[in-house]
């Protein structure tokens, strides 16, 4: 093991934060989402 496998900074578990990565990632494409439908609905 190298020092940085004894000594992490951060002992959060990664799962959490994959999962917090994934939710922002999705929220701010369907936001994009919603927003283009709504100026195609608009526009028609």
């Amino acid at each position: 093991m190298n020092e940085f496998e004894k000594n992490p900074v951060s002992k959060r578990n990664d799962a959490i934060d994959s999962g917090v990565g994934f939710g922002v990632s999705f929220g701010f494409f369907a936001v994009m989402f919603i927003i283009a439908t709504v100026i195609k609905l608009i526009g028609s």
